[in-house]
């Protein structure tokens, strides 16, 4: 069991250099960083050239019942905050994750919140 584990986490942090050596958030087009912790989904906008978070949000402050309409309310909610700082357009990075479930799910209510990627 614990090699499996292993090889979970190495396939996993292989997916993550391979995402982050292709993505890099600039001033006119920051990064959409998601995280997934086993309980949370948090995402947020960074400036690298910079090293600068200009917006975050998580679903800490989400009420919705069910890990699809919590994934999306962090959608809806950092394109909100995104739109408040100005910010229209960003790189979407989904950080190792696999583009399904929810990350899927925070990408479309980002979308649907006003911002483009």
């Amino acid at each position: 069991m614990k090699s499996i584990i292993k090889t979970q986490n190495k396939k996993f942090a292989r997916r993550h250099a391979r995402t982050r050596a292709k993505i890099s958030g600039t001033s006119e087009r920051p990064r959409l960083s998601v995280f997934k912790s086993h309980r949370y989904i948090y995402a947020q906008i960074i400036d690298d050239t910079k090293g600068n978070t200009l917006a975050a949000f998580s679903s800490k402050d989400v009420k919705a019942k069910s890990p699809a309409d919590r994934a999306k309310e962090v959608g809806t909610g950092i394109a909100k905050k995104a739109l408040a700082a100005k910010i229209t357009q960003v790189v979407f990075d989904r950080g190792g994750y696999l583009y399904a479930g929810k990350i899927k799910i925070v990408a479309e209510g980002a979308r649907e919140g006003g911002l483009q990627f």
